[in-house]
């Protein structure tokens, strides 16, 4: 790497590519505690946060809200929280189903639906009182030349930014991954999520409630009454890519109907509120989440089926290791950037990771269809485990993110230390688990 194009850098301590919800919690958990981060984003703030930009709600497992609360962002979030009180999972019309209920395991909700425009509005506001944190936007990461000692992005405006770490948050296709030379396995399911918020008569009761239908899973998740006070709910809707479209382009009291027909009348009378989107369905996983200066979080490391509403909260479990081993590296005066740190990082998130990807991509495969014997083996399976309280309250402790063992150590977000947030904790309780 030439010494004339990292003399002319901004310096950082890390810069990332990427400036959607796991690179913005990235930015905020590392800036508050003493790291100078740079953020690039190709999308100004204010498109991004605006209601258009992106009309899907976010499960946020209990664990995963700690982690917010950890790196300030809950205040602003608590107002447009729903917390999930308990989680229906049916399969079809079957009369064999699975309940969870929160209060089996105490007074703390399974976790939060939050639509993901309040978090992105809660991150820059939050990323605004942080001086430590800059945020190029709109630009993008034209090149990034890794050497020994630092990486420098070369933005496309032709400026620069040298840090010791450079971290992937670019999404699943990742540019920066692919330049690294780094290997995915992935796969494209012949599935289209469409998601969109419905009004409804009743109210919902705080219950998040997953169908598996033979097209795939129908969530109905629970979200806070309007200002208006309309009952609400977000919809992501897994349907088979050769109805999809035909699907979107029905007018908006055809598609209540629609929806109606896949899920019931249990929250009475249903319309569409706001405009409806689409997202094909990809599973993917990366051979490895590191190279030499650079790290791979979120989108950019691992893709799952929306299936068990998983995917933001890996996300948030990325952060919050990689936060810890950077910090942990800056306070006992090593390399953020070295291998060492790297590795830790990547034994740390490994197996969670992989555990995802193979549990939601079996549980779609499994549930995806409507064979007979199939139906009736799984149908068996939600009631028994639904009448087994000590297994159901272990699957529950996971979907909140909330047991006290983890494979590789803990990591943990806590009040300020050293006007960080960042502790290094190691006790075999966490407030969340990889």
């Amino acid at each position: 790497m030439s010494q004339v194009a990292a003399s002319n850098a901004t310096r950082a301590d890390v810069v990332i590519a990427g400036g959607g919800l796991v690179g913005l919690m990235l930015a905020a958990a590392l800036g508050t505690a003493g790291q100078r981060v740079v953020v690039v984003d190709r999308e100004r703030p204010d498109v991004a946060a605006a209601d258009p930009f992106d009309g899907r709600a976010s499960a946020i497992a209990w664990g995963s809200a700690q982690v917010l609360r950890g790196i300030g962002l809950w205040p602003a979030l608590a107002p447009h929280a729903q917390p999930i009180e308990d989680i229906r999972v049916s399969d079809g019309e079957s009369r064999l189903f699975l309940h969870y209920d929160h209060r089996e395991l105490g007074a703390a909700p399974l976790g939060y639906i939050i639509e993901n425009r309040f978090i992105r509005r809660a991150l820059h506001a939050r990323l605004a009182e942080i001086a430590m944190v800059t945020l190029r936007a709109p630009a993008s990461v034209a090149d990034l030349r890794r050497g020994m000692v630092l990486a420098v992005a070369t933005l496309d405006d032709d400026t620069r930014v040298a840090a010791r770490l450079a971290v992937a948050c670019d999404g699943r296709e990742s540019p920066l991954r692919q330049a690294a030379g780094i290997g995915v396995l992935s796969h494209r399911y012949p599935q289209t999520g469409i998601v969109c918020s419905i009004r409804h008569q009743l109210p919902h009761g705080g219950v998040a409630h997953e169908r598996f239908l033979p097209a795939g899973p129908f969530a109905v998740l629970p979200l806070p009454d309007s200002p208006e006070g309309e009952h609400r709910s977000s919809i992501v809707w897994t349907e088979r890519d050769e109805l999809a479209p035909a699907m979107l382009a029905l007018a908006d009291d055809a598609f209540a109907a629609e929806i109606a027909l896949r899920f019931g009348d249990s929250l009475g009378a249903i319309g569409v509120a706001g405009p409806r989107w689409s997202y094909p369905l990809v599973v993917l996983q990366t051979e490895r989440c590191h190279a030499p200066r650079l790290a791979l979080a979120g989108d950019a490391a691992h893709a799952i089926h929306p299936i068990a509403g998983q995917g933001l909260n890996l996300g948030i479990r990325d952060v919050a290791a990689l936060a810890e081993c950077v910090v942990d590296a800056a306070r006992l005066g090593l390399d953020i950037g070295g291998s060492d740190v790297l590795a830790r990082y990547q034994r740390w998130r490994r197996f969670d990771n992989l555990a995802f990807v193979a549990v939601t991509d079996g549980l779609n495969r499994l549930f995806s269809n409507d064979f007979a014997p199939i139906r009736a083996l799984r149908d068996l399976g939600l009631g028994l485990v639904n009448e087994l309280p000590p297994l159901k309250r272990l699957f529950m402790r996971h979907a909140m993110a909330a047991s006290s063992r983890r494979r590789g150590g803990q990591a943990r977000l806590r009040r300020p230390v050293r006007g960080g947030v960042l502790g290094v904790v190691r006790r075999r309780r966490s407030m969340f688990t990889s």
